[in-house]
This record gives structure tokens, C-alpha cells and sequence, in this order.
């Protein structure tokens, strides 16, 4: 497909904060947007009234999923590992069974994603994680090694998938697009910070840009200290 000409795109997990900019970015580029969110989060959406196709249901439904991307061009997925009921992995197969053939396919993950082992975290950052994992499911709230296999599953496949993997992020007016490199721990990413809406910008202008096919971008803020220090550095 070409990707400068999409024209529909769903958002999956329009109602949250990420999917809500995404929706919103999308609409400035003039596509027709399909939101797909849990029935009681509906109503986050109502500043689109009009605008978009709402989906009502769960991510991870795959009946759901297929009526969503029904004729959509490009697919922008948040993979949110809720609960303990493989959300993110059900979200993800669901979209790789159901989606056209040439879509293009965006997820949004963490940094604590890794395809190809060669990310390098600090030891505050993996003990983070570790922290978040063991507390997580013992409230049984999220569950991150969910979100590992949904990844796994989108980087086996031989779809037009880009797997982008945020920083912490933090709310502000945009920056600019972010910029990217191939590992965590590249000097450029060291300031480990980005605007929310920037990272659902990204989302949105990778769904044109054929350099993300099958790469997995870990991106920080383009006006942060060691994007700054960096610039040109990036891609490595």
C-alpha cells in the first residue's frame, strides 16, 4: 500500500490519553477516524461527537476489532496490559488477524520492550520495572509480561508493523516530533522524556513514513538536553 495515501485510520484505545491526541492529530491531516474504547470510557470521547465512528467494546475482542478496521488504511493500537487477561496480546493478535492486507500498523508500547536484546537499561530503570511487574500482579492490576508477548507476536509477523516504545512521558504543549533511535541506552535518549501528544504524533506520522516499516523506534522529546546534544545521531 502506499502510505501517503491513507485515508481511514482507527484508533485503538481512542478514549485514554494517548488515543485521544491521536485522534486528534489524525483528524488535522484530514482522515476519517474510527475510535475503538471500552463502552463506559464512550463518553471521554465526546469532544469527537460528530467527527469520528465510535466502536464500543473491549480492545482484546477480536468481533470488535474486526468491525473497527473494517476498510481502514492505517491502524494505531495502544497496547495497554490491564488486568490480567492477556489485554494487550488479545489486542494486538486481534488487530494482526483482522486488519486489511497493506494496512499500516502502529503500537505504542514502553521502552522496557526489546526486539532484539541489544537495548541497555540503567540498573534503577530494570529494577523499576522488575518493582512495577511483581506489585502489579499482586493487586492484579497490570500485567507487563503481557505486553512483552503482544510485541513478540507483532515482530513475528511479516505485516507493515511499527512497534514505537515511549520514555516517561509528561503533559505539555508539543515540542515537535520526536526523535528516535534503534536501542535504549543510545546517547540521543538519555534525557528518557517526552510530551505525551508528541508521542501520539509520532504514532500518526509513522503511518506515512515506509522508513519505520518493521522497526521498533524508542523515541524521546526533540527538545530535550541529549536530543539537542545528539541531533543527527539518531537511527543507530
Amino acid at each position: 500500500m502506499d502510505t501517503e495515501r491513507v485515508q481511514k485510520v482507527c484508533v485503538i484505545g481512542a478514549s485514554g490519553k494517548l488515543g485521544q491526541y491521536m485522534v486528534r492529530h489524525a483528524l488535522e491531516r484530514g482522515y476519517e477516524v474510527v475510535g475503538v474504547c471500552r463502552e463506559r470510557s464512550v463518553p471521554k470521547l465526546a469532544a469527537f461527537e460528530g467527527r469520528i465512528t465510535v466502536v464500543p467494546g473491549d480492545t482484546n475482542d477480536p468481533e470488535v476489532i474486526r468491525r473497527a478496521v473494517a476498510g481502514c488504511d492505517g491502524v494505531l493500537t495502544v497496547l495497554v496490559p490491564w488486568g490480567v487477561r492477556q489485554y494487550a496480546s488479545g489486542t494486538a493478535q486481534a488487530v494482526l488477524d483482522h486488519a486489511r492486507p497493506g494496512a499500516r500498523l502502529v503500537f505504542s508500547c514502553g521502552w522496557h520492550i526489546t526486539r532484539d536484546g541489544k537495548d541497555t537499561y540503567s540498573r534503577l530503570f530494570t529494577l523499576g520495572v522488575r518493582i512495577a511487574t511483581v506489585l502489579a500482579k499482586l493487586v492484579r492490576a497490570v500485567e507487563l509480561d503481557d505486553q512483552v508477548e503482544a510485541c513478540r507476536r507483532v515482530f513475528a509477523g511479516d505485516t507493515r508493523w511499527t512497534v514505537v516504545r515511549g520514555s516517561s512521558l509528561e503533559e505539555g504543549e508539543s515540542q515537535g516530533l520526536p526523535v528516535w533511535s534503534r536501542h535504549v541506552g543510545d546517547p540521543v535518549l538519555a534525557s528518557n522524556l517526552t510530551r505525551r501528544v508528541d508521542f501520539a504524533l509520532f504514532m500518526v506520522e509513522a503511518l506515512t513514513d515506509d522508513t519505520l516499516v518493521q522497526e521498533a523506534p524508542a523515541i524521546v522529546g526533540c527538545r530535550t538536553p541529549s536530543a539537542l546534544a545528539h541531533a543527527g545521531e539518531s537511527h543507530t
